[in-house]
């Protein structure tokens, strides 16, 4: 399948915990340190926004719905087709990222959606709902598996996981920002004449386009194109990454990439996985408001303490798994916890016992995740990373698509979020198997190496 070393599969590296010593006059740390400054910052603020402009929804449902008469169903298609939208071009996406530059791709992705996720303002019926949102996951597409094989262009695997860690708690972050910045936007509800909702998809979506623009000022396509790093320095780096296996990425078809066993077995944990946390998220302040009785500025807040939480897990889980070279016990242990998170979601006993679940919850499905993306880039060759990640990340979209519409369906039908949460619940130990499938997987092609 192209991978790395079979004795390293699934492995990150042994010594000091960074794998970084100097050579020929080189000092790695530094240079990984320069390059994470450099490059990381900007793309977490992308994401950052991203993550913001694809469920803010979630604050603007109450009243958006109310005002346009929208049902649950409703809203779980127009919160679901944006992952169809987002699946469907995934592929295509990543493949023109690879010929054109992550730079130029990245800036096009950014400003097409900053300028989408801000007309939602205009929405004024189901339809008009539907088309945005599938038209906001088609601008968006590619973007986050662009940024993780662009990572791996800069990051032997041996410090990879902190360095994906290090960009994605934007994701969680952004829960912080906007449990914040959503309750004071639909506070000026009136204002100007529009509604709280329409401010808050204005103020929220039009940030895209100024970091777009960043972007193609800013982002260096590749190692050898900047001018922060001395010769002898991007030759030390292209050494280690050639070491991964790196070299130039071969053309594949979808099928193809879907052939690989990692890239099956991961898309299935992402496809089950993703499909119950963005079911859950787009429906998040809704929840912890009906579980806990509490206003809408007060489960705004609880929002932010959970992105810090999620953030904070997900440190923890890139520094921990590069530093003891192994990736899968964090798979395991988080995809676990979160099952038992939404288990106690679905026994709903009350304040106690929801806020005990939602903490576990925001604490470990970050890891969940991450664990996907660093395994991804450990058992997939490096000429294999454009497409296999497009491929993984199409298949977790799949499952945000139908997840919100079968929630909103449930809901409509029973009157609660129980039937829901079963189904949140069954998801993640369907994963829960696949896990085990990767892990023996995984064994398997240690036990071929020896």
């Amino acid at each position: 399948m192209g991978r790395h070393s079979p004795a390293c599969v699934g492995c990150v590296g042994a010594g000091n915990g960074d794998g970084m010593t100097e050579a020929d006059g080189v000092d790695g740390a530094s240079v990984l340190r320069r390059a994470g400054w450099r490059i990381i910052p900007l793309l977490g603020l992308a994401y950052m926004i991203a993550f913001m402009d694809r469920s803010n929804i979630s604050f603007a449902a109450r009243t958006m719905n109310a005002d346009l008469g929208f049902s649950a169903t409703i809203y779980g298609i127009g919160g679901g087709v944006f992952f169809a939208s987002y699946a469907l071009f995934e592929i295509p996406s990543n493949i023109l990222l690879e010929r054109v530059g992550a730079r130029r791709w990245i800036a096009r992705i950014m400003i097409s959606w900053g300028l989408i996720a801000a007309a939602m303002m205009l929405v004024h019926s189901a339809w008009q709902f539907y088309a945005l949102r599938f038209a906001l996951g088609m601008a968006e597409a590619g973007f986050f598996p662009g940024v993780i094989f662009y990572l791996s262009l800069w990051f032997p695997r041996e410090a990879r996981g902190r360095a994906i860690s290090r960009f994605y708690i934007s994701g969680p972050l952004t829960r912080v920002v906007m449990g914040v910045l959503s309750v004071w936007l639909l506070a000026l509800n009136g204002s100007g004449g529009l509604k709280g909702w329409q401010w808050l998809f204005l103020v929220e979506g039009l940030p895209a386009v100024l970091a777009g623009l960043l972007v193609l000022w800013l982002l260096p396509d590749r190692p050898q194109a900047v001018g922060w790093l001395s010769q002898a320095e991007k030759d030390w780096l292209a050494a280690r990454l050639a070491e991964d296996g790196a070299g130039p990425a071969r053309r594949h078809s979808p099928l193809a990439a879907l052939r690989l066993p990692a890239v099956l077995l991961l898309g299935m944990v992402g496809l089950l996985t993703t499909c119950a946390y963005y079911t859950f998220t787009l429906s998040e302040p809704q929840i912890l408001a009906q579980m806990t009785g509490w206003s809408v500025v007060s489960v705004g807040y609880l929002v932010s303490v959970g992105g810090l939480a999620g953030a904070a897990g997900m440190l923890f889980t890139g520094w921990m798994s590069d530093r003891t070279g192994t990736r899968v016990p964090f798979m395991i242990g988080s995809t676990a916890l979160v099952l038992m998170a939404y288990a106690l979601f679905a026994l709903d006993g009350g304040r106690v016992t929801g806020l005990i679940a939602y903490a576990i919850y925001v604490a470990c499905w970050g890891s969940v995740t991450l664990s996907v993306w660093m395994l991804c880039t450990d058992l997939v060759a490096p000429g294999d990373m454009a497409v296999a990640t497009a491929m993984v990340n199409t298949m977790s979209q799949t499952g945000a698509f139908f997840g919100p519409i079968a929630w909103g369906v449930a809901r409509d039908a029973t009157g609660s979020f129980h039937t829901g949460f079963v189904g949140l619940a069954v998801a993640q130990a369907l994963a829960l198997v696949f896990v085990g499938a990767l892990v023996r997987y995984r064994r398997k092609l240690a036990m071929g190496a020896r």
